[in-house]
């Protein structure tokens, strides 16, 4: 062996060291840009929009309850035949006052007649002098429906014109169209909410099968306890005499053709001692006065509203007050509107410019309760004597 120790040779490439200059060469170039990217300022980000939540306003609880009251609608009778009945089938009975009726937080109208689309009349009528039959057709109930009732009195003289056939007719057919109703023996009251109050209605009447009206002691017990289940009750009576000669409340106990129909004085302060919180009369077909009684209003007849061909529309009995009641959430009366129209067989239910309606409760008031504790303004405002 030689003395020279022989030098391996490395497993490197020779062009070694040149490869790895030229890889640190390159990663130094890349710390750089990466250093150097880093280091950049970048253009700041716009900052976001705030996000904002809408929140719809809370809705705002009446102060006040609006009552429309109206008088008798009877809409067109197809007995004996469809004479008597509107060529639209009633679609624009209400069309001047739509707006007003719709726009109360309750409708209430005395439904003059019955629903029934075919039937013979009650044996007990056709022994009348002079009868009247109302027969509306069941469809005509989408018309009231349409205008805005919630409430009717079916307690009158014409609701049994055919029979026991004809009330549960009509009853069917409101029940159908959510249409409340009370003043008969077999439904006296009704009890239903609207908007978060409570009602209470009941009606009364001198005819047979409806709540009579001459019973004080009966009624004031009906009321109290419909006033155990209520915020706000309301009740009708059909009673008095009928036609011009009877525009005023006498204070005693009228009669008409022989029958007895009640003192309506006697029964509304009776009510409201029970605890009624506004009443509605109607029966003479003309209007009569208004009153306070204990800070609550008393309308003693709200005369004919729509009564379609077969009721008298002359003279007086063709003014047609709609009243619009505002009560506080006790039931006591805040103030009032009386809407002026007037019906005629050629044109339906109009407005009365001339505010006739309006004139002529407000004269009745002043005769008929120089004390009534109200003030009617010649354009139909009604409000607190003391106010």
């Amino acid at each position: 062996m030689s003395g020279k120790i022989k030098t391996l040779k490395s497993c490197r490439p020779d062009n070694y060291r040149n490869t790895f200059a030229t890889t640190i060469l390159a990663f130094a170039g890349l710390c750089t840009l990466f250093i150097t990217a880093c280091q950049t300022t970048t253009a700041p980000l716009k900052p976001a929009k705030p996000q904002i939540l809408v929140t719809k306003p809370a809705i705002k609880q009446h102060d006040s309850i609006c009552i429309a009251a109206v008088g008798d609608i009877m809409l067109g009778t197809s007995y004996p035949s469809a004479y008597s009945l509107p060529a639209d089938s009633a679609k624009s009975s209400f069309a001047s006052v739509l707006k007003e009726l719709r726009g109360a937080d309750l409708t209430f109208g005395n439904l003059e007649g019955t629903l029934l689309d075919k039937g013979n009349p009650a044996s007990y009528k056709k022994k009348m002098a002079k009868p009247y039959f109302f027969r509306m057709p069941t469809a005509y109930v989408g018309v009231l429906k349409d205008a805005g009732f919630d409430v009717v009195s079916m307690a009158n003289n014409h609701s049994g014109d055919f029979g026991e056939q004809g009330r549960l007719s009509t009853a069917k057919t409101l029940d159908s169209a959510g249409i409340n109703y009370g003043g008969l023996l077999v439904h006296p009251t009704s009890v239903f909410k609207l908007n978060g109050i409570t009602y209470g209605f009941c009606a009364f009447a001198p005819n047979a099968n409806t709540l009579p009206i001459m019973d004080l002691q009966s009624a004031a017990q009906i009321i109290s306890e419909l006033k155990k289940h209520a915020d706000i009750v309301i009740v009708s009576f059909h009673g008095g005499g009928e036609g011009v000669g009877y525009e005023h409340v006498p204070f005693k106990c009228e009669s008409y053709l022989g029958q007895k129909r009640g003192d309506v004085h006697a029964f509304a302060h009776n009510a409201i001692d029970a605890g009624a919180d506004v009443i509605f009369g109607n029966g003479p077909h003309v209007s009569r006065a208004i009153e306070k009684y204990k800070n609550r209003l008393i309308a003693y007849s709200l005369g004919n509203f729509c009564t379609y061909k077969s009721v008298s529309v002359d003279g007086v009995c063709g003014l047609s007050p709609l009243l619009k009641v505002y009560l506080n959430k006790k039931g006591e009366f805040l103030r009032g509107q009386i809407i002026a129209l007037r019906q005629t067989h050629l044109n339906g239910l109009q407005r009365d410019t001339l505010n006739k309606v309006v004139a002529r409760i407000k004269a009745l008031t002043l005769t008929d309760f120089p004390n009534s504790g109200l003030a009617i303004a010649d354009n139909g405002e009604i409000t607190s004597a003391e106010d």
